[in-house]
């Protein structure tokens, strides 16, 4: 066992007490003030250059090393969700409501646990490391955004992050280069008709229906207007209309989201959704209200920085090259500002009964996945930053 593995080993302890500390008590977006008061702590004991001022609770630490170089940063998300967590174990969610069910206890723990050994290897380093602990990832307009308006990339060469994956076995690392993750968009439609009763629909205009015919049109879109080469996706996920049985429902309204990697594709997808929205009512007599919500652009990783992960993650574990999927995340942010590089490591492990998924109130990870990350990170900064 080499040096790192077995220092990673030796902190793997202190990594499951930070972990489940932060299960126990999760934070939602834009609320994560004790979690940030945790991390300031460590990061001062640390001995690190500290900041707190990034338009929310985001934190971050600043390692100089002992000779100049550029500046590496690593990322971390810190919020929590809305969800009662439904695990029987100690270290289940002590906030009714609110439950880490993305992993992002684990990933602060393991750049918790990046930060201390790279500080223990710090006159080894030509060059710098910025921490960066992030708020809000979960809810728009996301804490990148603004993290990166006040600035917290000027200096930065290059940013890495990390996210646990359960649908991929524990000790896997998967990437690839170009698109990874898409574009997340939302949207809201109310149709617009007349109510009446149930047993004389010719005097209303029934808005379930017409409902109805809009969201079978919208798939055309996916199915006979796009490329089939290129890829998006339309989702309604919530309709809701009418409150009676006999009754002829004035108004349905439709929420749900829109996913695709091209700046051009996403436009054409909302243009084509307002005509095809507005045309099915018109068709039937019926007004409407189209409100789209522009969510986080695609994660795009740099083909330079994905293939030193990827050559890093062969060392490190066993390799995945994985296809581009049709999740968001607002790492995009940074990616767009400078180059650098996004992947998933494996934290799955059905044998242990660890395979519920993301966002899910059984969600959990095999804790065997944060050595796998640590020295990830420790790695992908030592291969740039030691001479």
């Amino acid at each position: 066992m080499d040096g790192l593995k077995k220092r990673i080993e030796e902190l793997f302890p202190q990594m499951v007490e930070w972990r489940r500390d932060f299960h126990r008590n999760p934070e939602l977006s834009y609320h994560e003030q004790k979690t940030q008061q945790k991390i300031v702590r460590f990061l001062e004991e640390c001995g690190l250059e500290v900041k707190t001022e990034w338009g929310g609770y985001g934190v971050t630490g600043y390692l100089r090393g002992v000779k100049p170089g550029p500046t590496i940063a690593l990322r971390a998300d810190m919020d929590a969700l809305p969800i009662q967590d439904e695990k029987m174990c100690e270290y289940r969610s002590q906030v009714d409501g609110v439950m880490h069910a993305c992993g992002h206890d684990g990933h602060m723990t393991m750049l918790m646990a990046t930060a201390q050994i790279l500080c223990e290897r710090r006159e080894s380093l030509a060059g710098n490391v910025l921490f960066l602990f992030q708020h809000a990832e979960e809810l728009l307009p996301g804490g990148a955004q603004q993290m990166v308006k006040a600035g917290v990339l000027e200096g930065v060469d290059a940013i890495f992050g990390i996210h646990l994956w359960t649908p991929y076995p524990v000790g896997t690392i998967s990437l690839c280069s170009g698109e990874i993750m898409a574009a997340a968009d939302s949207f809201e439609i109310e149709v617009v008709g007349r109510g009446g009763h149930g047993g004389v629909p010719h005097q209303a205009t029934d808005a379930v229906m017409i409902a109805a015919h809009v969201i079978t049109n919208l798939q055309t879109i996916i199915s006979r207007q796009l490329d089939p080469l290129e890829s998006g996706v339309i989702t309604v996920g919530a309709i809701e209309g009418g409150n009676a049985f006999n009754v002829i429902a004035e108004r349905c309204r439709l929420k749900g989201t829109v996913r695709s990697f091209k700046r051009e594709i996403r436009e054409m997808l909302v243009k084509r959704m307002e005509e095809v929205i507005q045309h099915t009512c018109q068709m039937y007599g019926a007004d409407y209200r189209f409100h789209y919500g522009w969510g986080y652009p695609p994660v795009v990783n740099h083909e330079e920085q994905a293939g030193q992960m990827m050559e890093i993650a062969r060392k490190v574990g066993t390799f995945l090259p994985m296809k581009p999927i049709m999740g968001g995340e607002d790492f995009a942010y940074y990616l767009e500002q400078v180059p650098g590089a996004f992947c998933f490591v494996g934290a799955g492990n059905r044998d242990k009964g660890i395979a519920a998924p993301h966002h899910h109130p059984q969600f959990d990870i095999d804790e065997d996945a944060l050595k796998v990350g640590v020295e990830l990170f420790v790695r992908l900064v030592e291969e740039q930053l030691v001479r």
